[in-house]
């Protein structure tokens, strides 16, 4: 798509408040496809003025006239998957069959389920004598990264404007043609002027300036956890509501009666998956000290077979970045059993699918999160040593357990320190919650946990 070379506010494309720009660039071969404006706290002004001007009248709508909305945008965003694709393909980097599936086509389901949820939801309730109210909360800022980029728009703008909030929307800067993108389809489906704005820009200038508004009753954030202290405290200074999707280094723990082949390769996959960059990736495997050693030997394998089959990540930052951590696990005593920190190409920001064996759980690659391609596998001793394993680093975002029996698995799961985990490989489900313990987060995400973040009660007693 062409980059437009301005601001989506109140139902137009206006031009930027000053003249910075921000390229675009194609990870897998470091060449600029387009630039954006980089927006400043006056644009992050009018766009929430906007939001603010258009909240009354959308908080005011109806829900099934709101549901009809997101019904449009999801049939919009449907219709246009090709493009959508192709487009996080080219500023991303992901290969365009996962783009089709992943990065296009689940929006496409979030934004449907929203859509019946607004239809359904109880908005007002009886209780005893009382009658008790969801309200929307106003308006929302959301501050969105690079990794999914149209799924974790989407699932923060449905359900805000499921709830009757509006929006103003800054994209992480690595890929905000996504973003543009968006905001045409959110026009094409009807939405209001003024119900969703997008103000393109970098973190510290204008998501700053959008956490800090005091025009803003929410701030929705996924990121990294160091942003979402920050976010955070901002927030809390003006006694702000937050929603923080933030950090996770989760544990795939495969217990003695797992079928380890299943479990161990499905563990690659997941962790490879879009080179790495998803917070939920579970990068730490622990397994049986008995079965250790067949573990390793089955992800060396399976991790050779991604050599050529993932993309690169989304800059040259990321790059050294992830390229430093494999060089820290080395220096801190892991084993290399596949991939490294040598570059697979002469050109792209590619890292190679990496596997450490010997991990020790107080190793940097097993307390951070790296962001990349890049596996530990961790042994432990019995059960218990397996729980307290998982469960010793600050983050609680996601997981997974594999045991023979699925009551097994499910006893295990419910001792974790964390959101969400998947049972013997349990599958994508965009009606249940996500969202972490701990040091990854506050609130929830999908479905209509999702929802609920974007309301407020009030209750009248008669």
């Amino acid at each position: 798509m062409k980059a437009h070379d301005g601001m989506y506010i109140d139902g137009a494309w206006r031009p930027a408040a000053g003249r910075d720009t921000i390229e675009v660039v194609n990870p897998v071969d470091e060449q600029v496809i387009g630039e954006v404006p980089a927006g400043t706290a006056l644009d992050v002004d009018a766009a929430v003025r906007a939001a603010r001007a258009a909240f009354p009248g959308w908080a005011a709508t109806a829900p099934a006239e709101r549901a009809a909305r997101l019904a449009a945008l999801r049939d919009v965003l449907a219709a246009r998957k090709d493009e959508i694709a192709e487009t996080v393909t080219a500023e991303l980097g992901a290969p365009l069959a996962f783009s089709q599936a992943v990065h296009a086509g689940v929006p496409v389901l979030v934004a449907g389920s929203y859509a019946e949820l607004a239809a359904t939801y109880a908005f007002e309730e009886k209780v005893g004598n009382s009658t008790v109210y969801q309200e929307p909360v106003g308006v929302v800022g959301a501050i969105t990264p690079w990794n999914y980029p149209l799924h974790q728009i989407v699932a923060k703008v449905a359900p805000a404007l499921a709830a009757g909030c509006t929006v103003v929307l800054k994209p992480a800067e690595d890929t905000p043609l996504t973003a543009q993108l968006f905001a045409e389809a959110v026009a094409e489906a009807g939405v209001p002027a003024g119900v969703f704005n997008l103000v393109t820009g970098l973190g510290p200038v204008a998501g700053q300036a959008l956490a800090e508004h005091p025009d803003v009753d929410l701030v929705s954030f996924t990121g990294s956890t160091a942003v979402g202290r920050r976010i955070g405290a901002t927030a809390g200074a003006a006694v702000k509501r937050v929603a923080l999707e933030l950090g996770g280094k989760s544990a795939n723990v495969i217990l003695p009666s797992a079928d380890l082949a299943k479990a161990v390769n499905v563990g690659v996959a997941n962790v490879m998956s879009n080179s790495g960059q998803t917070c939920s990736a579970w990068t730490r495997m622990l397994v049986p000290a008995e079965r250790y050693d067949e573990a390793v030997e089955l992800a060396a394998a399976a991790a050779a077979k991604y050599g050529d089959r993932i993309g690169p990540v989304v800059n040259a930052k990321q790059r050294d970045r992830v390229r430093g951590y494999i060089e820290k696990g080395v220096a801190e005593g892991a084993r290399l059993v596949a991939g490294g920190p040598e570059s697979p190409r002469e050109q792209g920001y590619f890292v190679s699918p990496t596997v450490f064996a010997d991990v020790t759980e107080r190793m940097t690659i097993a307390q951070e999160e790296i962001f990349g391609p890049v596996l530990s596998i961790l042994r432990y001793e019995d059960t218990e040593d397996a729980l307290r394993i998982a469960n010793g680093t600050v983050y609680g975002l996601a997981g997974a357990v594999w045991a023979g029996e699925e009551s097994e698995a499910v006893a295990f799961a419910r001792r974790l320190d964390t959101g969400q985990v998947d049972i013997n490989g349990g599958r994508f489900n965009p009606l249940a919650p996500f969202g972490g313990y701990k040091q990854s987060g506050v609130g929830r995400e999908l479905g209509a946990h999702g929802l609920s973040e974007y309301l407020q009660t009030k209750s009248l007693q008669f």
